[in-house]
């Protein structure tokens, strides 16, 4: 380019300008170009400059605009960020405080003696490692009790506290002593919820103003660059946008139309604009699709159009509107209408418009599933609440309706219903549940045997093949119809139109079925999508079924067992006046046991007791334990040595049943690892009638209740010894001794009768306590009060009741002698007693009586040690005793026929009804009962007369 003169150029004066200076001018004149020079013929033609052109005046609205927003944009930052500093100080502050609050020890340092000496270093501490300004403890007054400046401790804190002591969490800008600040006061419960203090966190608004402060340089440095930045832009705007509109003539305005008109009614949206008069001003090709306007449309008014009356309304209101459902023909127009005028008194208005047809049938098919999932979750968890096969059924009618049908009916077989396995022919089935909407019904009631005799009813079809089956038009199942007309004629009639049948299956056998009708209530068929939430359905109750169906034959089974092994009848006895009530629990059987065992010399014993667990090993572990506590009563043992006994057996029990060291099988039997013996506990008491005297211990078991003759009711203290078999060492136990008047009654119980989750111990205890104040009931009576008082409407454990009146033998039916230790006095004492029985009518038995005293006399002076005493007891039996100081037990034996002995024994053997030793802390005592008249129960009849023949043979 060599020879062209080099051109100057340097801005000036606004926008486009230059000062273009040629070579050889010495500082010669200046001349301005602007624009771009005109090749036309007339030479170079000005063009408008500085802020008179469009792309100047642009430039400088671009730049005030962009001065504007980045000084709004400083000024916003700088109160952003001291909103940011002040938001994370609250939250810091909040965070720290219930930190603090919350932290292990806070709350039991409040109620110590001194909390200050406690928590001052922890409060200085979390200061420090949180990075707040202060951390103080405050008392529910507001009291410091730790602070950031010691010299504040002691004093009221500043501002209201009070939000916080009434248990609310806040923050706050805080104006006061020493410092404002930006604080949080949270409060500080103990372990039962009760404010007992504060905890205040905050930092100091000097801190945050620091923070701000900090930022400024850099907003105000980001602030100048933006503006460059913005400014600049503006400039290359201004630049572009004059190159681009320079030259546009008419054509390239008009190509510009017709490229809005193409792409205005080819977009898939419906567009229509309307103006303040009412009159379509446009509409494209969607939206005379969608609205099927008229070819002349436009420039008509709206309500000529042929619009849906509510369209119509809507563009004319002058309203927006935003995805308004509208309806257009068969189809569904999501609506957005906003206004054109800048107010709206100028009317007009744009409408956008879509066809939503196709996602209202998809969303409403979606709504319908979440609606169907929805009941199934409120299936699993309103099916199976209870054990019971009835119930279960009937929850699952219950679930279904009417969300999913008007009526549910569920058959199951009887052997389900009774607990038992599945058996049978499934054509037969019973009603167990119907629900629906309205109480009254054509089909068949609850308890009805239905039959499926029809191959090809739905019904059948569904047991056959295992699976739903749907039957859309009821008028159309013949197979339906044919099983039974009658009553298919009234389910039509009644509207019933549509059916889903499922069989209820568990572990794949057949527990019975459920249908679900549909009918007037409800017109739209069932159709396919409905079989799998109907099986789904089906399923969940069918496992709930099995599930109360098995626990119901194990509960029966434990049941029968358990009632098997408690008395039915009391034997009988003139001690007392015994009644009893057992009631098992419903959640399964425990193993609560009762007994009442008549004993030598007119006592009986009474035992109550509690086998841990439930199922059929606590049954069947209370039956051994009520076997063993009979036996042992056989034995004539005080209440705590019969006890020992008995904790002796069941840890013997408890070895035999634990499973062998190389995983060898107990003697459960079936292959299973049986259960030990459970531990239990049991109250034993022996009452006396002869002298009102009741002895009693107990191995963790409640004491017994007693109630005066006048009413009054007292707990007296037994020695609480050990529960039975739990091997808790060799502790003896120990007995009490009470004294019961006439007409007392002696409550024994087990703890399901007081106890539960509804109510605990101590109130279990007032309740008997009033039930048992009411003088003069009997004891059966005293039974039906404490029942009525006490009884849950559903036991959750095994309740035993057993009250005893307490009687006493006459005086006049009791005599006694003490015999010196001489043989001669032998017949003076028999004499005595001879007479006695002549008194009380017992002349038949008075020779064996006679006899029996003898050689139990005789026995004990020669073989005994003193004192020798007889007593004579004249109860449902005449009791004859022989007391000594010796423990020597007398031992029955055959004597040969050349021993001069050795037969007194036997013979007392041979004519009493019962006879025994009895075992006293000294000495023992030697009974013998012989039978009066048993159709005479006072004793006015004849008993057993000695063969004279036999004694003869028997003589030495």
């Amino acid at each position: 380019m060599s020879g062209l003169p080099r051109v100057s150029v340097s801005p000036v004066g606004g926008a486009g300008g230059s000062m273009v200076r040629g070579p050889g001018e010495q500082g010669g004149k200046e001349r301005t170009v602007t624009g771009r020079a005109d090749r036309s013929a007339g030479g170079e033609r000005a063009r408008p400059t500085g802020l008179r052109s469009v792309a100047g005046q642009v430039f400088a609205l671009q730049a005030v605009i962009a001065l504007l927003i980045v000084a709004a944009a400083a000024v916003a930052l700088v109160l952003q960020g001291r909103y940011d500093s002040e938001r994370d100080a609250r939250n810091r502050s909040l965070a720290v405080a219930e930190a603090f609050a919350r932290a292990p020890g806070t709350a039991v340092a409040l109620t110590s003696p001194d909390p200050t000496a406690v928590l001052q270093p922890r409060a200085e501490a979390a200061r420090l490692a949180s990075g707040v300004d202060f951390v103080a403890v405050l008392a529910v007054d507001g009291t410091r009790y730790t602070d950031t400046e010691p010299a504040l401790i002691g004093q009221k804190a500043s501002g209201d506290v009070a939000r916080a002591a009434g248990g609310e969490s806040f923050t706050e800008i805080f104006h006061g002593a020493p410092n404002d600040a930006v604080r949080a006061v949270v409060p500080v419960r103990d372990d039962r919820g009760t404010v007992v203090g504060m905890v205040s966190s905050g930092i100091e608004v000097e801190t945050v103003g620091q923070a701000v402060e900090g930022r400024l340089p850099l907003l105000l440095g980001a602030a100048a660059g933006g503006l460059a930045l913005a400014v600049g832009g503006a400039g290359l705007v201004s630049a572009r946008l004059r190159r681009q509109t320079h030259g546009l003539g008419p054509a390239e305005m008009t190509r510009l139309k017709e490229h809005h008109e193409a792409v205005l009614h080819s977009v898939k949206e419906g567009v229509v604009i309307v103006g303040g008069d009412g009159r379509l001003l446009l509409a494209n090709d969607e939206a005379r699709r969608l609205l099927k306007l008229p070819e002349d449309a436009e420039r008509r008014h709206v309500r000529e159009l042929g619009l849906e009356p509510r369209t119509a309304a809507l563009l004319l209101s002058g309203r927006a509107a935003t995805d308004e459902v509208h309806l257009a023909g068969d189809r569904l127009l999501a609506v957005n209408v906003r206004p054109t005028g800048y107010r709206p008194a100028e009317g007009g208005c744009v409408m956008t418009m879509r066809d939503t047809t196709e996602l209202t049938a998809l969303t409403g098919r979606a709504e319908v599933a979440r609606g169907r999932l929805r009941l199934l979750y409120e299936a699993g968890t309103r099916i199976g609440t209870t054990l019971d096969v009835v119930r279960t059924a009937e929850e699952l009618s219950e679930v279904a309706v009417p969300r999913f049908a008007d009526f549910v009916t569920v058959e199951l077989l009887d052997p389900v219903v009774r607990g038992e396995e599945p058996s049978g022919a499934f054509t037969e089935m019973r009603r167990t549940a119907l629900s629906g909407v309205r109480a009254d019904t054509p089909l068949q009631p609850v308890g009805d045997l239905i039959r499926f005799v029809v191959p090809t009813t739905p019904m059948a079809t569904a047991l056959d093949e295992g699976r739903a089956v749907i039957q859309a038009d009821l008028a159309a199942a013949q197979g339906w119809r044919a099983q039974d007309p009658e009553g298919a004629a009234r389910a039509l009639a009644y509207g019933l139109h549509s059916l889903v049948t499922v069989p209820l299956l568990a572990r794949g056998v057949v527990l019975g079925m459920a249908n679900f009708w549909r009918g007037a209530n409800t017109p739209e068929p069932y159709g396919e999508e409905d079989l799998s939430f109907a099986e789904e359905l089906a399923a969940r109750a069918a496992l709930a079924i099995d599930n109360a169906r098995r626990f119901t034959r194990e509960h029966s089974m434990a049941v029968a067992l358990q009632r098997s092994l408690l008395p039915r009848v009391l034997p009988e006895q003139n001690a007392m006046q015994v009644a009893f009530r057992y009631l098992p629990a419903t959640a399964g059987v425990g193993g609560d046991w009762f007994d009442v065992i008549p004993l030598p010399g007119a006592r009986v014993a009474l035992v109550v007791g509690d086998v841990v667990g439930h199922g059929l090993h606590a049954a069947a572990t209370m039956g051994r334990l009520r076997t063993a506590v009979a036996n042992f009563s056989t034995l004539d043992l005080p209440p705590d040595e019969l006890l020992s006994h008995l904790d002796e057996l069941i840890d013997r029990l408890g070895e035999e049943t634990e499973p062998g060291p190389r995983g060898e099988v107990g003697v459960g039997g079936d292959g299973d690892t049986a259960e030990g013996t459970a531990g239990a506990t049991c109250l034993y008491a022996i009452y006396d009638p002869t002298s009102g005297a009741c002895t009693m211990a107990s191995a963790g078991h409640p004491g017994p209740a007693l109630v005066r003759p006048d009413g009054s009711v007292e707990f007296p203290s037994v020695p609480a010894g050990l529960p039975l078999g739990l091997g808790l060492g060799d502790r003896p136990f120990a007995s009490a001794r009470l004294k019961l008047e006439p007409g007392s009654k002696l409550v024994l119980f087990t703890d399901g009768l007081l106890g539960g989750r509804q109510r605990d111990y101590d109130s279990g205890l007032k309740l008997l306590r009033e039930a048992l104040t009411r003088p003069g009931r009997t004891p059966e009576q005293t039974c039906a009060d404490v029942l009525a008082t006490l009884l849950f409407p559903v036991p959750g454990d095994d309740i035993a009741l057993l009250v005893a009146r307490a009687d006493r033998v006459p005086t006049d039916r009791i005599a006694e002698w003490e015999v010196p230790a001489d043989p001669s006095a032998v017949s003076p004492v028999r004499a005595a007693a001879a007479a006695r029985i002549a008194e009380w009518g017992l002349e038949d038995v008075g020779f064996t009586a006679e006899l029996v005293l003898s050689e139990l006399i005789t026995n004990a002076i020669r073989y005994g040690r003193p004192p020798v005493r007889v007593r004579l007891v004249y109860d449902r039996v005449l009791i004859c005793e022989v007391s000594d100081g010796s423990s020597t037990s007398p031992h029955l034996r055959h004597a040969a026929d050349t021993d001069e002995g050795g037969r007194g024994l036997f013979l007392v053997a041979q004519f009493a009804q019962r006879w025994g030793t009895r075992y006293a802390r000294r000495g023992k005592t030697i009974w013998a009962e012989l039978p009066v008249a048993p159709d005479e129960p006072n004793g006015n009849g004849a008993g057993p007369v000695p063969d004279l023949d036999a004694l003869e043979d028997l003589a030495w």
